[in-house]
């Protein structure tokens, strides 16, 4: 791994038990460096620096649950603030598991099953529709993101230069072609589900919404001129 894919930081449970953010060599040359050991700190990690080496570490009397959370915070923190943080798994408390994937390994294939779970408690065709369109969609969908990912298995397949490469390469290459027909078929699904929503358009109710808050918030009209009476004159006045 190249120095500016190196993590600035590591979080990780040490064989002794405790848990310890170790930064590295490039984590003092970060931006807001002393910001990031300020996160660290609000997480609750301690200094526990060794005399060639520089870390931090959690209290070891608090609890494994404990433990877990604060460690997730202070990744998440560290990361709102832009630096690379890697996460022990065994300590991520966000992370989904699977009888299959016990520790959460496949981080993508998690976020899709997340996805399917707002898609199944969807309350409106309309919002079903806002989930479907994470995948659906003809340019940042997933499915998008999955033909190009075959295309870039077709050419690392190619780049064995074995007859074995070619042919799995041929297999990528149609897995691709097969995608990009799926996606450009349901390019249009997501409009027509949202479509199938009977509530009124979201324009439309916030149209009517400004119009009632306009006319419950706006000054009352002055009373109009008063005209000239035809009585009492009024008349022969204006015959004259």
């Amino acid at each position: 791994m190249s120095e500016p894919e190196q993590p600035h930081v590591v979080i990780v449970r040490e064989q002794g038990g405790d848990v310890a953010a170790i930064p590295h060599r490039g984590f003092q040359r970060a931006e807001h460096g002393e910001l990031a050991v300020e996160m660290l700190r609000h997480a609750g990690f301690i200094d526990d620096h060794g005399p060639v080496s520089r870390q931090y570490r959690l209290h070891w009397d608090m609890g494994r649950e404990y433990e877990n959370r604060q460690a997730t915070s202070a990744a998440k923190m560290l990361t709102a603030a832009g630096f690379r943080v890697d996460l022990d798994p065994s300590l991520d408390t966000e992370r989904l598991t699977t009888p299959s994937d016990p520790v959460g390994r496949l981080v993508h294939g998690q976020q899709l099953l997340r996805l399917t779970d707002r898609l199944n408690s969807a309350g409106s065709p309309a919002e079903a529709a806002d989930v479907a369109e994470q995948v659906l969609d003809p340019v940042d969908g997933v499915l998008a993101r999955l033909s190009e990912f075959f295309e870039a298995a077709t050419e690392q397949a190619k780049e064995a230069g074995t007859e074995e490469g070619w042919d799995l390469s041929y297999l990528f290459e149609d897995a691709a072609a097969t995608v990009t027909a799926l996606g450009e078929d349901l390019h249009v699904a997501a409009d027509r589900m949202r479509a199938l929503d009977p509530a009124p358009s979201r324009a439309v109710s916030v149209w009517r919404a400004q119009v009632t808050d306009y006319y419950a918030t706006a000054p009352a009209r002055p009373p109009a001129a008063a005209q000239p009476s035809i009585e009492a004159g009024g008349l022969a006045g204006a015959v004259a």
